[in-house]
């Protein structure tokens, strides 16, 4: 056998790197993100757009209503947070609760405002002035252009007060309800569409908590005082919102979902999430597991609508009416009175808050509505104080999905790098998750008429990702608008004297009738584009 010199080992060697160098095997290649327009998830409903006012803290008093305040109109509504409410564009605002109505009674807060009666708020042991009540949110409503959606008392209140409040708020004339709103000043009904039967009623810290059978029986019988009142009304369940690590939320909706499947239109699912042990990767990560539960109830509904016997309406949607971030300030002293909840958010934070928008994105055929909870300085993306408001880092992802993001969801493919995160907590008194496979790009895409609106984060924190952007049908063509929410780092947050994340315009990409073009996404970023795709 004739002796090889070592001269030719390095040449195989060399040849080998070329080869490979040529294949596209040796140095990873560009992400890519391929859109084909005839992969349809579903329509986008505005009211995934939602929020939430609640009782709460200084959400309603020192938030959006604040009487005395220079900053004022003569009705006590803030003019500069309505401002920076109808920036966001809700379109429907859940009221006024949350954990406060399970010991409310309406009639409190109707009426002459020097008649009304002071009560002890047992929820977040506050005094409620009931200075505020249906009347006042609805005028506020009107002025945001956000459509109203109640949440009924099935904690300590009645079928009947739930009943009675219909009556009151959509019926036109007649009834003693109907003819009392009108004796307040209101001779048109408010014509209040949507209603939850209850708020957390799993929660054994919900006033007048109930198992999941005698939730279901007292839901099946105030939603149908209600429907006999309004017939055109559209009623929430109030599903899972106790995740603790020994609870069974499945139960619970697979119950719910059983008993009221020919009552209800959508079933309500609460999550919060935190990051209190400090680990980037798995908190920006956690939005999956709330896409991960979307499909459990997705596949529960589609077990029952088998048996359901609903007539001509839609079948039962999802409705994720409380989401956000909230771990900081649930200490004791920090959970109640004047000032409860006053979360201050970080860059990112609004990225999960981009990762929630994009999992309900990519579920439009199932999730129908969505509210962040809340609106003003409780969990807040707008916080106020006497002389000011300031937008916080949660407001600017919200804002472009809420202005931009509407038509077809569509099935994307994503190719990029990925990785696996450790066993962490998801939130406080939340069960553990461990995710493998993260894709450090997170991507919703819609399609409307030949507009196509792409919201992409980059989950890395160091890296630029550079990504092939490419259209399987059809060719992309002219400006592509960028809009990017980013800050000097993960930890950055504003303040009344500093905004350090906010949505920045970047230079647009112009594109003439390519099926692909390139972009890079930088570390730690949520980027919407926003272009056209013609034939």
């Amino acid at each position: 056998m004739k002796h090889v010199g070592p001269g030719f080992g390095k040449f195989i060697l060399a040849v080998a790197i070329v080869s490979t160098v040529l294949s596209g095997s040796l140095f990873a290649q560009n992400a890519r993100i391929k859109i084909d327009v005839d992969r349809e998830i579903g329509e986008v409903d505005k009211n995934i757009y939602g929020n939430f006012v609640e009782h709460l803290g200084r959400c309603v008093y020192g938030g959006i209503y604040d009487p005395g305040n220079p900053l004022s109109d003569e009705n006590g509504i803030r003019l500069d947070v309505l401002e920076a409410v109808k920036g966001l564009n809700v379109s429907l605002t859940r009221y006024p609760g949350g954990n406060f109505v399970s010991n409310y009674n309406w009639k409190d807060g109707v009426g002459p405002k020097d008649e009304r009666p002071p009560r002890m708020e047992l929820a977040w042991a506050r005094l409620e002035t009931n200075q505020f009540g249906t009347n006042e949110f609805m005028d506020y409503a009107k002025r945001m252009n956000t459509e109203p959606y109640f949440a009924v008392n099935l904690g300590t209140g009645t079928i009947k007060e739930a009943q009675e409040w219909v009556e009151y708020c959509n019926v036109k004339e007649g009834p003693y309800y109907a003819e009392l709103r009108k004796k307040h000043g209101y001779p048109e009904p408010h014509n209040i569409k949507y209603w939850s039967l209850g708020n957390e009623m799993d929660g054994f810290w919900q006033m007048g908590h109930l198992n999941a059978e005698d939730y279901s029986k007292k839901a099946r019988e105030a939603g149908k005082l209600m429907k006999l009142t309004d017939p055109d009304i559209k009623l929430i369940a109030a599903g899972a919102s106790n995740f603790r690590p020994n609870n069974d939320p499945h139960e619970w909706n697979a119950t719910v979902l059983s008993e009221l499947r020919d009552v209800v239109d959508y079933i309500a699912l609460h999550m919060y999430l935190g990051n209190h042990q400090d680990n980037y990767y798995n908190f920006v990560s956690a939005p999956l597991v709330l896409e991960e539960r979307t499909k459990v109830v997705k596949g529960m509904i589609d077990r029952e609508m088998e048996k359901a016997d609903r007539g001509d309406r839609d079948p039962i949607y999802i409705a994720w009416d409380e989401y956000n971030i909230w771990y900081r300030w649930r200490a004791k002293e920090t959970m109640t009175g004047t000032r409860a909840l006053e979360e201050r958010y970080n860059l990112e934070d609004a990225l999960v808050i981009a990762g929630f928008l994009n999992a309900f994105v990519r579920n439009a055929d199932i999730v129908k509505m969505a509210n962040m909870a809340q609106l003003v300085n409780v969990i807040a993306p707008i916080f106020a104080e006497e002389d000011g408001v300031f937008l916080q880092t949660i407001y600017y992802p919200l804002q472009l999905f809420a202005n931009n993001m509407f038509g077809t969801s569509l099935d994307v493919f994503v190719d990029c790098e990925t990785y696996n995160t450790g066993h962490f907590q998801l939130g406080l008194a939340e069960q553990v998750a461990q995710i493998d496979d993260v894709p450090y790009l997170d991507v919703s895409v819609t399609y409307d008429n030949g507009e196509v609106v792409i919201g992409v984060i980059n989950r890395h924190r160091d890296e630029t990702i550079t990504t092939d952007i490419i259209s399987q049908e059809g060719l992309f063509d002219g400006e592509f608008e960028i809009f990017e929410v980013n800050g000097p780092d993960i930890k950055a947050e504003n303040d009344f004297d500093q905004t350090k994340v906010k949505t920045i315009q970047k230079e647009s990409v112009n594109v003439k009738k390519e099926d692909a073009f390139t972009y890079n996404f930088p570390p730690h970023s949520f980027t919407m584009l926003k272009g056209k795709i013609v034939e």
